[in-house]
C-alpha cells in the first residue's frame, strides 16, 4: 500500500480522488487544513507523494511549497482550479514537481502518480536494485533478463515486470492491482484477469525447467506469491 498525503480543502473531490486511488492500492490521507498538513510530514515519514491545491485556508498552496521544501523533499502534484501559467511556473520553481489543472480525470493522476514515483525509485539509490536474487533466481535489470536455474527466461515485458515483482517481494504476497501499478507494459486500465493470465504463462514456462513444484502461488481474494 502506497501512502499518499492530500491538502485540498474540497472534502467531495478529495473523497473521489481516495476512492479511486484505493483500487491502485493507493491510500490517501487528506486534511482540509495546510498547517495539518506540514505537521504530518514531519510525523509520519511513509508518505511518498503529496497533492497539493493551491486555493487553501490559512495559507495560499504557492506559499506552503517552500515551508514543505524545508522540511521533506517528497514528491509533489499541485492539483489546483487555477490555470494561470504563473502560478503553475511559480509552483514548479518552488520545487512542485507536476502541475495538474482541475477538473481532470482521476486515472490521468494516477499516471502521473505512477510516473513520479518510479522517477524516484530510479533516482534513489537506496531503492535501485541492479541484481535481485534468491536460491533460484537472479534478475538483471540492465539486461532486463531472469535467469531461473541458470537458464534465461524467455520472457515478454509484461511477464518480466511480474516475475521481478514477485522476486523481489521475496516470498510476500503482491495484490493484482500491484503488478498494473508496477509495470509501465501493463496498461493502467488492465482487468485483474489479464494478471491471471499473465502469472499463467510464467508458471508454464517455468514448469518447462523444472516440473517438481509451482514456484508462483494464487493467494485466494488477493493476489500471488514466490513459494
Amino acid at each position: 500500500m502506497i501512502k499518499v498525503l492530500m491538502i485540498e480543502d474540497d472534502l467531495e473531490l478529495a473523497q473521489i480522488i481516495s476512492d479511486y486511488l484505493a483500487s491502485f492500492d493507493i491510500e490517501v490521507t487528506n486534511t482540509d487544513s495546510p498547517y495539518n498538513g506540514l505537521s504530518m510530514l514531519s510525523i509520519d515519514k511513509d508518505y511518498k507523494l503529496l497533492i497539493l491545491d493551491l486555493t487553501l485556508p490559512e495559507i495560499d498552496g504557492l506559499e506552503l511549497i517552500p515551508k514543505i521544501r524545508e522540511k521533506s523533499e517528497i514528491p509533489i502534484i499541485i492539483s489546483s482550479a487555477r490555470d494561470d501559467i504563473l502560478d503553475k511556473v511559480m509552483g514548479l520553481e518552488r520545487g512542485a514537481d507536476d502541475y495538474l489543472p482541475k477538473p481532470y480525470n482521476p486515472r490521468e493522476l494516477q499516471a502521473r502518480i505512477k510516473t513520479i514515483l518510479k522517477r524516484v525509485d530510479t533516482l534513489n539509490p537506496e531503492s535501485k536494485k541492479d541484481e535481485v536474487s534468491n536460491s533460484v533466481f537472479e534478475v538483471k535489470e540492465d539486461d532486463m533478463q531472469i535467469i531461473f536455474q541458470d537458464n534465461s527466461l524467455v520472457l515478454t515485458l509484461a511477464e518480466y515486470d511480474i516475475l521481478k515483482l514477485l522476486i523481489q517481494r521475496n516470498g510476500g504476497v503482491v495484490a493484482r492491482e500491484d503488478f498494473i501499478y508496477a509495470s509501465d507494459h501493463i496498461e493502467d486500465d488492465s482487468s485483474l484477469k489479464n494478471i491471471d493470465v499473465i502469472i499463467s504463462r510464467i508458471r508454464t514456462k517455468l514448469g518447462k525447467i523444472d516440473k517438481s513444484r509451482t514456484y508462483i502461488k494464487s493467494v485466494r481474494g488477493i493476489g500471488y506469491q514466490l513459494v
